[in-house]
């Protein structure tokens, strides 16, 4: 099962705590000097993120990257970047997709 939050124009406070998580330094620049209109966190067993992963950046116009925790290795987080409209059609497709 995989756990889906939409933010609707992440406040500077949460877009910081999420750029603390990412590896991706290229994207985590990226985020420090371009405003993005929504965030899809995604959140579930490897496998089942990796397809989210896969069928977020087919359907939508989003950039998507791991988020780091303390989760168990099992279970892991996306976070799924881009326009209101583009980060909805990817989260509704994975949600589809169950």
């Amino acid at each position: 099962m995989l756990n889906c939050e939409l933010i609707h124009n992440p406040s500077p406070g949460s877009l910081q705590i999420l750029k603390r998580k990412i590896h991706d330094r290229e994207l985590a620049a990226y985020l420090e000097t371009h405003r993005v209109e929504a965030v899809g966190l995604i959140q579930g067993q490897l496998a089942k993120i990796l397809v989210a992963a896969d069928i977020a950046e087919k359907v939508a116009n989003v950039m998507v990257t791991e988020i780091a925790g303390s989760c168990p290795q099992h279970i892991t987080m996306i976070a799924v970047f881009g326009s209101t409209s583009a980060v909805k059609v990817a989260i509704e497709a994975v949600q589809k997709r169950g």
